[in-house]
């Protein structure tokens, strides 16, 4: 069926569904932030209930036309890319938070509101959603679940499964299943909420939430670290691990730093540049930070470093840390998003630094990190002289250096921003064939007509 007759069918079965063909929704809402693929995408739609996305599933199925979830499109794994024809269902006018439970300390929302939205109402409740990170003033809770998101404080509180204490899911076949019902204990077999968490919007379009929330951390303060060597980034951890409550632990080069300041326009920390620096943010404990400091410089790690003095400070600190995504997007990186074992990191890092020398030479390299759970991110600067295309191609021949390095340490080619288009190549230097086949097979199963997110993942 053309997509005329399929747009026209859904106007008919679909009260009141907006939609849009413009070449520019097109062309934006058909791509998240990888720039490694085409977009074709013949139809934006914008339901606004969860029977709407239930219809919308089912017409799929009936008149044979595949689906895009999309929330915030933040990710960089094209897991949200339409590059086939597909039609996209953008979840963005579902941003209604449902009902808020005090007794429980659980908030049940749609799918479509925005990772700040959620932080600023726990605040609200006199309560908190610990988990962070640079896209929270774009990316949609959905979008996170779909993709277990991480972020900046992973270290001490989890990722985002941790959280999510209910789901209302639309599945493949256009069924609304309810999983869990905000139940801490619930031993009734498999747990299928947590099959939904990461998969990427390929088993099911997530609707709805119910998210934990919890008791708000004592005041934080933030230290923001010079340091001699990539070696000296782990010693300072260590030190600073067994002196402070941390909740963050964050690396991050003098080339990236050198983008934020260029993109954002501030002034650099130091007065003289460090190879890296370290941002740790903890409980307040001034004694114990000067002691983490004091005993780095006596050891020859740290060169230099600033104490948060007040939370406008803070803030401004993290902004160093935080804006490094931003500040190189427009030259369309290629990114690593890779992570072995706390106690591998210093191996791990090493090793990686040897290798993307030895193999990138000609390319300019932005890294940084959670190190604190042992996650690393490497980004490859596209040169301007160079197309995508061949700068795709140059990537992928390194990529078997890399990420066999990541299979011998039994690390993951994928933290926290998902497989999606451009990492699942990849997928066997982290998943066995076995478990390869587990995952096609459960594929199967939800989605018998290969309706949702085609392509992705498995």
């Amino acid at each position: 069926m053309e997509k005329r007759e399929i747009i026209n069918q859904i106007k008919l079965e679909i009260a009141n569904i907006d939609y849009s063909i413009d070449a520019d929704d097109l062309q934006v809402y058909g791509q998240d932030w990888t720039r490694f693929a085409d977009v074709d995408c013949a139809c934006v739609l914008f339901p606004k209930s969860v029977e709407q996305v239930q219809k919308i599933v089912q017409l799929a199925n009936k008149l044979n036309f595949k689906l895009v979830p999309s929330g915030g499109r933040t990710g960089y794994s094209g897991g949200a890319v339409a590059s086939n024809h597909e039609f996209v269902i953008s979840l963005e006018k579902m941003r209604s938070i449902l009902e808020f439970n005090a007794d429980d300390a659980q908030v049940t929302l749609q799918a479509g509101v925005i990772t700040e939205q959620l932080h600023n109402y726990a605040e609200e409740k006199s309560l908190f959603y610990p988990v962070d990170f640079a896209s929270s003033g774009s990316s949609q809770i959905g979008g996170n679940i779909a993709t277990n998101a991480g972020g900046i404080r992973v270290l001490r509180y989890g990722m985002t499964r941790d959280y999510v204490a209910g789901l209302t899911v639309v599945t493949p076949t256009g069924e609304i299943l309810n999983f869990n019902q905000g139940l801490i204990k619930n031993a009734t077999g498999y747990d299928l909420r947590h099959l939904m968490i990461g998969s990427e919007g390929t088993l099911g379009i997530i609707v709805e939430a119910t998210m934990q929330l919890i008791k708000p951390p004592v005041e934080q303060s933030v230290m923001l670290l010079a340091l001699d060597s990539l070696d000296s980034v782990m010693r300072v951890f260590s030190l600073a691990k067994k002196e402070l409550n941390l909740s963050a632990y964050e690396f991050f080069t003098n080339i990236a730093l050198k983008h934020v300041c260029q993109h954002r326009e501030l002034d650099k920390p130091f007065d003289d540049s460090a190879t890296c620096y370290v941002l740790c943010e903890f409980d307040e404990d001034e004694q114990a930070a000067m002691k983490v400091f004091e005993e780095g410089m006596e050891n020859g790690d740290i060169l230099d470093g600033l104490i948060s003095q007040s939370r406008e400070q803070a803030n401004q600190f993290w902004q160093y840390r935080e804006g490094i995504s931003e500040s190189i997007a427009h030259f369309s990186p290629y990114k690593n998003d890779i992570a072995v074992k706390v106690s591998l990191v210093p191996e791990f890092m090493n090793k990686l630094d040897d290798l993307v020398h030895e193999h990138y030479p000609q390319f300019e390299l932005v890294w940084f990190g959670h190190i604190g759970d042992g996650n690393l991110h490497l980004n490859i600067i596209k040169p301007e002289d160079m197309s995508i295309a061949d700068f795709k191609v140059e990537c992928e021949t390194v990529n078997k250096h890399v990420y066999g390095l990541i299979q011998q340490l039994g690390g993951s080619i994928s933290a926290e921003h998902g497989v999606g288009m451009i990492k699942k190549p990849y997928l066997n230097y982290s998943r066995s064939d076995a478990e390869i086949k587990i995952m096609q097979g459960i594929k199967q199963v939800f989605d018998p007509n290969e309706v949702l997110n085609p392509g992705k993942l498995v």
